[in-house]
Order: structure tokens, then sequence, then C-alpha cells
């Protein structure tokens, strides 16, 4: 038995018209395979942009402003939203009596919605756990209107809330998945419907703890989500639909003549995905790179490009040559902060990295690029440029015995940096390339801050100022279209 997991995102929800080309896409796969799950994400963008707003974000927007004492503007998006949803199930569901069943039920999740502001108006302040609750509400929506589209065109679907399917922790906001007991309830709960020939059609974004508390896979988890549930169906390949045709070598708004990648390493796709590429969830490739299942990104208003196939190895990757190239893409990490910690007395003390490390974590700041001198004199870290300045306080107070000393000369921060990273296997044991990217970025007169290599072996990165990092992206791409 063959099983697909079609996973679309937002603007492939994001009308009437899309959800009817997500129907068509999802009535072809079933002809293809012999079971197929959905996972879709809140609706976004309308792909005709007649419609710019996206579900998720209007409702963390009503949560917030409720915090702060507003009661105009969670009422105003309930509105809003229950609109927007009105106009694709009328574009999209062909049943009269199913229209209205729908709408009903999408008027009570508002209900609750408005409910959920009101308290948090009230106690003046939205905690994650609220944040949960109401920001998942947009799959919650979808996911009726999509099986009820499903249903319109033939296929026989059915709504499912993830939170019966995938458990998680309690780190409200960007929870963690606990993998066995993912396992068991999904196939408990999906396997039957799929036996029975229904397409399972589930919340993206969303999950549950074992107690049943809401929690959220963290934005755009909806990509984790249907990874996580490929792996516990044992899914044949998983499908992630979106509006482009799949994985590109660059940004095409910085990179004009950037093109679609036909295959990555799940390695490769991590590190695109970590340092800047937004087509998929940063986690996405892990759940399906322990099954060895591959991965496809295609786009919904062109499914018959093929798009770009993730998979756990290609032949030739672990010598870096794959028909010739070895930087297959380079990415962007904007609006970043390097920071600097130096002094003579550094040198050989044991401990200062670790207690540097941990002074960021007590800031709950992710560091996005490490690099240190050979000399031991100097440690330089690289994080969101929204830190900086609650980073810095806090790395002041952990060494202000050796500042005062001067054991440690100073602590710098340079706020206007980015990070460029040029992806493809291989490229730490392929003799040149690390000397060719420099050189194409030092030609332009644009000065590298620092630079560091991933021990995935398909990466290298480099610190450059804010301004120089578009011109940058374009000098490194030159030698991966070379």
């Amino acid at each position: 038995m063959s099983l697909v997991v079609l996973k679309f995102g937002g603007t492939s929800v994001g009308d009437a018209p899309s959800i009817r080309q997500v129907a068509r896409i999802t009535q072809e796969a079933t002809s293809q395979w012999n079971q197929v799950v959905v996972v879709t994400s809140a609706m976004g963008k309308s792909i005709a942009a007649r419609d710019n707003a996206k579900v998720t974000d209007a409702l963390l927007i009503a949560a917030r402003t409720a915090a702060n004492g507003d009661s105009d503007t969670f009422h105003r998006i309930r509105r809003e939203l229950s609109d927007k949803h009105q106009a694709a199930i009328d574009g999209a569901i062909a049943n009269a009596d199913e229209r209205t069943r729908i709408q009903e039920e999408i008027e009570q999740l508002l209900s609750g919605f408005e409910i959920l502001c009101a308290s948090v108006r009230v106690l003046g302040e939205v905690t994650p756990r609220a944040l949960d609750a109401i920001s998942g509400l947009g799959e919650r929506m979808a996911v009726r209107i999509l099986a009820g589209a499903l249903r319109s065109q033939g296929v026989p679907a059915e709504p499912v809330d993830a939170t019966e399917l995938i458990i998680t922790n309690d780190h409200y906001q960007s929870a963690n998945p606990l993998m066995e007991a993912t396992r068991e309830k999904t196939r408990a709960r999906l396997l039957p419907l799929l036996e029975g020939g229904v397409v399972p059609v589930i919340t993206g974004f969303i999950a549950a703890t074992a107690a049943g508390v809401p929690t959220t896979l963290g934005r755009g988890g909806s990509d984790y989500s249907a990874s996580i549930i490929g792996a516990a169906l044992d899914a044949d390949e998983v499908h992630n639909y979106t509006d482009v045709d799949g994985v590109l070598t660059a940004d095409p708004r910085i990179v004009p003549e950037a093109r679609t990648i036909h295959t990555l390493t799940g390695q490769e796709m991590s590190e695109l995905a970590f340092f800047g590429a937004q087509v998929l969830h940063p986690m996405t490739i892990a759940p399906l790179l322990e099954h060895k299942i591959p991965l496809r990104v295609k786009n919904t208003f062109n499914p018959s490009h093929p798009g770009t196939l993730i998979v756990h190895e290609t032949p030739g990757c672990e010598r870096g040559i794959q028909n010739g190239v070895t930087i297959k893409a380079v990415t962007v990490i904007d609006r970043v902060s390097m920071v600097t910690l130096s002094g003579r007395g550094m040198k050989g003390v044991p401990g200062i990295a670790g207690r540097l490390f941990t002074a960021v974590a007590r800031t709950n700041t992710s560091v996005l690029m490490i690099s240190q001198a050979s000399a031991e004199q100097s440690i330089c870290f690289i994080i969101p440029q929204s830190a900086s300045a609650k980073v810095a306080l806090e790395l002041k107070r952990e060494f202000a015995p050796e500042l005062s000393t001067s054991e440690i000369d100073h602590i710098n921060t340079v706020d206007d940096a980015a990070i460029v990273t040029a992806v493809g296997m291989g490229i730490a044991d392929t003799p040149g390339v690390s000397g060719k990217v420099c050189s194409a970025i030092g030609i332009l007169g644009i000065n590298i801050n620092a630079i560091a290599q991933g021990s995935s072996e398909c990466g290298i990165s480099l610190v450059v100022n804010g301004s120089d990092s578009k011109e940058a992206v374009r000098a490194v791409h030159g030698l991966a279209a070379s």
C-alpha cells in the first residue's frame, strides 16, 4: 500500500479558487496513491492579491491588542475572519446544506476566540499557553473548509484536529513532539480512516500535551506537522505544496536569475532552512531523515513542475560533487548582531565559553553562529538584532570581575550585520571552495567580519555588514551558477 502526505501552505488555501485547486491536486493524488493524507495551514494571502490577510497574524494581533486593554480590535478581527471564511465556503463547497453546517462550526470557533480575547483583556496579559490556544484557531477553521471542498470533488474526506495526534512537551509557542506517543496516537486515529478510503484533512501547526492542553510547533510549523505525521505513518513520500517551484538557488528578490534545484540532501535542506531559506520550517527534515522518507517541494499553482526532491542521500554527495557543482544555493539572514568577547586574559582560561553561552541562554536568545580565534583571545557569535541589548547587558554582568581587571578588554556589539551562507554537500572537503567564496566577496570590496563552517560539512557562513548582504549573495550565487 502506497501512502503520501500532502501539505498545503497558507497561500495554497488563501481563497476559494486556491482551495478548489488544492482539492483537484488531492483528487489526482488519490488516483496515484493508495492512501492520501492532507495537512493544511491556516488561510493565508490570496494568490490573486485581492486579500493579503494572513489568518494566524490576525489572531495574534487580536490577542496582543486585547492584552493591552483594546476592546475593539479583536471584535473587528472576528468579523473579518468570519467574512474571509464565509467567502471561501461559498466559493469552494457545492452543497448548500454543507455550506451552512461548516459556517456554523466556524462561527462557534470564532465565538470561542472572542471569549478568549475578552478574558485576555480582563487579565491584562497573554501567556504563551493562551497564545497557542488562540493562534491555532486558523488551522481548525481551514480543515473544515478544505474537507468540504474535497467532498464537493467527490473525495471522501474528514477534518482531524492534530491535538488528537501529535503529543508534545509543554514548551508553549515552540513545542517539541514526543514521537513514540505521537506515533501511537496518529496510527490509532488515522489508519482506520485510510483503510476506509477516507482522506484525513489535518490541522498543521498545532498539537497538544499529554494532558490535552493545546500547543503549537512554532511559526511555519505546519511543514513540521506533515513530516511528523509522515514519519508516524511510515509514508512513502511527503509533498510540501507552496507558491514557488521548489527550493531555489537564492531568494529571487535578491537574485532574479535564481533557479529551482532539482535534488537536495536532507543535510543541505536543513542547512538552508536554518540559515534563512523560508521554503520550509527548519525542523521539517528531521523526522523524515530517520525513516529515509523523501520530501518533494512543489508549487500548488504550477503542479506539473517537478519541484525539488529532498532525499536522505544522493550519489556522489559524499564527495561534494553533483553534476560538477559544489555550491548549490546561497541564503542570507539579515537584521542580526555580532557580539565579540575579547581579552588577553581569556587565553587558556577554562570555562569562559561555558559562562558566556550560559549567560546568553539566560536571556532566552538563540545563537545563530559562533566563531573563535585560534589564539583563544576572542569569541564572537551572532544573534538576532532584537536581542542585542539584553544579551550585552547580561554579559557585562557575568564578566564584571574580568572587565574590572582588564582580563577581558571589552564586549563589543555590531548591530548592522548579516549572515551569508553557501550550501552544498562536501564543501568542507572540496579544495578551494572557501577561497573562491571569500575571493568573490573580497573583489567587491566587501569586508568579511567572521567566518564559520558547520560540522555538517555542507555549509560555509560569512558575516558581512547588513548593507552589503545582497551584493554578497549575488557574488556567491555566481559561483553556484558557474
